[in-house]
């Protein structure tokens, strides 16, 4: 067994893990830590795969300023012990879906790279390919995830606001 296998093994396990940790954990700062190691065990997943530029995306954009600023909004709103009940029931509900969702990808993967199980992916584009992707043909949905997180953010200042009168 090569060295990669170990570490992509290693890795995968951190990231299955910590991912359940996240949906365990009762404290939302504990979660928020969990998805910072789930997300720097992709990012050594994707250092196998030899996506150095994917890899430091990862841990630059997602673990630096996607988690600050979750820990920003999760430090802010304060969570009551009553209102954690509440969303215990979203989260199992969320948990459900998104095991259906797993298993749906799952399936159409296996479905799906029955033909072409020769071809390798090719993650060594640089990042010219990958600007002119993201502005030309998802210029779309980079527009759309800019405006959600526009109304989280507007969302978070009104709910602290509402707080303090």
């Amino acid at each position: 067994m090569a060295a990669s296998d170990i570490l992509f093994f290693i890795f995968s396990a951190l990231a299955l893990i910590c991912g359940t940790m996240i949906l365990i954990s009762r404290n939302p700062v504990n979660s928020a830590m969990f998805l910072v190691l789930t997300i720097a065990s992709l990012a050594g997943l994707f250092v196998l795969l030899e996506a150095f530029f994917l890899a430091a995306i990862q841990i630059l954009v997602y673990a630096g300023a996607v988690m600050v600023l979750f820990l920003f909004v999760i430090m802010l709103l304060d969570l009551k012990v009553e209102e954690r009940r509440k969303i215990k029931w979203l989260g199992i509900l969320g948990a459900v879906v998104a095991v259906g969702m797993i298993v749906a990808i799952f399936v159409k993967c296996l479905h799906g790279t029955m033909l072409d199980a020769r071809r390798a992916p090719d993650f060594k584009a640089g990042t010219m390919e990958l600007g002119k992707l993201l502005f030309t043909q998802y210029v779309l949905p980079f527009e759309i995830v800019s405006v959600l997180l526009l109304v989280a953010m507007v969302g978070v200042i009104l709910l602290s606001k509402k707080d303090l009168k």
